[in-house]
């Protein structure tokens, strides 16, 4: 089935912006449909300065980004896990960090990207879609410019520039953040933690909504060891997700709580 060439108006403002923490602002695509509508963040450092994730890179990072970060700056750019709606911008950035087992999906080696429903392949419409929630046609509401055309978006490919795996250190200055590998959602998936600020990068890892454990490359298994070590982590004060709101520890504890009760690994049982 063809879709037509969509009328959509043009957006005012693409992205939106919020400051959610000292140093930490949350950035969206709001005219992105919610199942590929993620959250990506600045974060800034006395030296340097972080993004973690960059959106679908439907249109330029630099119409939200110049407005937080100053010419001149040294920019990091890391990505949690290679799904497109997370690492669409990558490619705009000189320092780009991602780990081993997802570069090749950075680089484009087996990217599954569209903004069509009807382009979605089986083993994720499974996953997204149930009795309540179907993908619409479009997965867009409005476009970023005159002349966009969602039926010609494509995922624009980049190679890693650093390997970042567990125990490694991304360094800004006054902040470190700790990499974590957290395998399940994806092979190579990564949460990053500032232990000092008690601040918590999860990416896809956990968020407050469905957690999706059955895509390719996902591991239930995996994920289950993984949100059993978030469920212990000590000190997290608030998490910033790559999808829906922030919320604070003891949410995540929840969240961990109810993934592991679903899957039959409640953590009374371990």
């Amino acid at each position: 089935m063809l879709v037509d060439a969509p009328g959509f108006p043009v957006a005012d403002i693409w992205y939106s912006a919020q400051q959610v923490s000292d140093g930490i602002t949350l950035v969206t695509e709001p005219h992105v449909c919610s199942v590929i509508r993620a959250n990506f963040f600045h974060v800034h450092g006395s030296e340097a300065d972080l993004i973690v994730d960059t959106g679908t890179g439907i249109a330029p990072l630099a119409w939200v980004l110049d407005g937080l970060i100053e010419a001149g700056r040294r920019v990091i750019a890391v990505a949690t896990h290679t799904h497109y709606d997370h690492v669409g911008g990558m490619h705009e950035f000189r320092q780009r960090l991602v780990h081993p087992y997802e570069q090749a999906f950075l680089a484009g080696k087996g990217q599954f990207a569209s903004l069509l429903g009807q382009d979605f392949p089986v083993s994720w419409r499974s996953q997204v879609e149930d009795g309540c929630h179907q993908l619409p046609e479009v997965l867009v509401d409005a476009i970023p410019f005159e002349g966009f055309d969602p039926r010609g978006y494509t995922f624009a490919p980049a190679s890693a520039t650093r390997l970042v795996e567990e125990g490694d250190e991304i360094a800004l200055g006054s902040r470190v953040l700790e990499v974590m590998h957290t395998p399940g959602h994806s092979p190579g998936g990564i949460c990053l933690l500032d232990r000092e600020a008690g601040v918590l990068f999860s990416g896809d890892t956990v968020y407050d909504s469905r957690l999706f454990d059955e895509l390719p490359g996902s591991d239930i298994d995996s994920y289950v060891k993984t949100i059993t070590r978030l469920r212990l982590l000590a000190g997290v004060r608030m998490v910033c997700p790559g999808h829906d709101d922030c919320f604070d520890g003891d949410r995540l504890r929840e969240l961990c709580d109810a993934y592991l009760a679903c899957r039959g690994k409640p953590l009374s049982a371990q």
